[in-house]
């Protein structure tokens, strides 16, 4: 198991700070990268989690409406056309 680096304290002007070697300073630095990277992707599916939610939210309610919903062919069509509109919304 690796052990976590102990940061080295130091004084630089009479202010705290934290000494990093060149190769813990690159290791930061890729890290960040790849934190900004996730970051972009965790956005992009939050907001496909948001879309989803309120297609089926949309579903639910076409589907569990008042009872002059029960044509078949009508409710057909508006579960497509809803499902297009979504469709159009997320390109």
């Amino acid at each position: 198991m690796a052990r976590t680096p102990q940061p080295r304290h130091i004084t630089l002007g009479g202010r705290a700070a934290v000494a990093l070697t060149p190769q813990e300073y690159e290791q930061l630095i890729a890290s960040r990268r790849q934190i900004g990277g996730q970051s972009a992707r965790v956005r992009v599916l939050a907001q496909q989690v948001k879309r989803t939610e309120r297609l089926l939210s949309e579903l639910e309610a076409l589907v569990g409406g008042p009872d002059d919903r029960t044509d078949t062919d009508r409710l057909r069509r508006a579960i497509a056309e809803l499902l297009r509109r979504h469709r159009d919304e997320a390109h």
